[in-house]
């Protein structure tokens, strides 16, 4: 093997690497069958709506896999909160429900935050059933991945650290992606998925899709990495490509994604302009030929140059339109959670719709997250998020 071709092997294998470290995330699963609750802790037996409460609640909505010992984690985090004048009360997650029937439950028990406790998984579950309530939603790392707090600058190591900003931090408003898709092989209508973080059509979803269940229980991980080396040279795909009002962008493709933060693991910024709160999507088309191609993405990928590689295209939207050419179908995944092939999808933003716990600010860029931050609003009144035209989507041209 030649040096270039040594290096390009190389260089393809960090897309691989940067496609693998969200897909951890997985490791572990956010669906699996729970464990026995302790009565006495489960939210659903405590008092009834509308009851007087002498001290805020909020709930836990834990996935139970993500721990050995959940009683332990359970007084643990009741002690710290206890401290801070809070009672929590606690929701489990099931191989059924994954977070989202938990969250209802709680809004009907009137409580003043919802904290999910797992992976990126849980956290999207829990946030579909609280967008446009007004309930604020406090994350705790429980994944090894917790991409919405590492691009909000909030703790994810700590789940000390991370309960006291979500009891005592001001009330953040992010933007919310709404992935309607149309699965393959079925004329079933359009199903509404939502997500905090990326969603993928092509390359990074089948990475995750396709790698083999017993290998993942094997090495973990590193499932993911032989997944993603053996489908390097997989041929590319038709698209068409909306994006808001302009003219449509037709591409041969191997892999489509659409962010709502572009930050990974690593600091490696996958979408440079994504913004949070910005009313906007972020989109990337990578088109990569063979070994060779995925090596030039990595590199325009870690060193963030645009100009002149038109394998890789960036844009910015409100919403977008994708369809595949000729009945084809892709593996399509939010979050990291693969959920199956698709044939066409349209992503929209939900600006401001779901209110976020982030560190409260002193002053001016005091806290991480600073950034972003807004007016502390009492839970439970917070007003549901209005489009601002102000903040309407830049035009959908590449971004250079």
């Amino acid at each position: 093997m030649t040096d270039l071709a040594l290096l390009a092997g190389i260089l393809a294998a960090l897309v691989v690497v940067l496609t693998v470290v969200w897909a951890t995330v997985r490791i572990g699963g956010d669906g699996s069958p729970s464990r026995a609750v302790d009565p006495a802790r489960n939210g659903a037996d405590d008092d009834t709506p509308g009851e007087a409460r002498c001290r805020p609640v909020a709930a836990v909505v834990v996935n139970p896999t993500k721990f050995d010992d959940i009683p332990e984690v359970q007084s643990r985090l009741d002690g710290i909160a206890a401290d801070r004048g809070w009672e929590l009360r606690w929701w489990e997650t099931t191989e059924e429900d994954n977070g989202t029937g938990q969250t209802r439950e709680a809004l009907d028990a009137e409580v003043d935050l919802v904290c999910p406790l797992g992976g990126d998984g849980t956290v999207r579950a829990v946030a579909a059933a609280l967008r446009d309530t007004g309930v604020p939603m406090g994350l705790l790392p429980g994944g090894t991945g917790n991409l919405l707090a590492r691009n909000l600058d909030l703790p994810f190591d700590s789940l000390e650290d991370s309960l006291v900003v979500a009891l005592t931090g001001e009330d953040t408003r992010i933007d919310v992606g709404c992935l309607s898709v149309a699965p393959a092989d079925t004329q079933d209508e359009p199903k509404d998925h939502y997500f905090l973080v990326m969603a993928g059509l092509g390359f990074d979803a089948s990475v995750m899709a396709e790698a083999p269940e017993a290998l993942k229980n094997h090495i973990g991980w590193a499932a993911y990495l032989v997944s993603g080396l053996t489908q390097l040279n997989g041929p590319r795909f038709a698209a068409t490509a909306r994006f808001d009002d302009e003219p449509p962008v037709q591409r041969r493709v191997r892999s489509i994604i659409i962010g709502n933060v572009g930050r990974l693991q690593g600091g490696v910024e996958l979408l440079p302009d994504a913004s949070v709160d910005d009313g906007t999507l972020d989109a990337v088309l990578l088109a990569p030929k063979g070994v060779v191609g995925w090596a030039g993405v990595a590199v325009r990928i870690l060193t963030k140059t645009r100009r002149g590689h038109h394998r890789v295209e960036h844009f910015q939207c409100r919403h977008m339109q994708v369809d595949l050419a000729d009945g084809h179908e892709e593996e399509v995944q939010l979050d990291g959670d693969p959920i199956g092939p698709a044939r066409s999808l349209a992503v929209s933003v939900l600006p401001k719709s779901l209110v976020v716990r982030t560190a409260r600010t002193g002053h001016e860029g005091t806290h991480p997250g600073a950034h972003i931050a807004e007016t502390v609003l009492p839970a439970r009144t917070v007003a549901p998020a209005a489009t601002d035209p102000a903040t309407g989507a830049t035009a959908a041209t590449p971004v250079r």
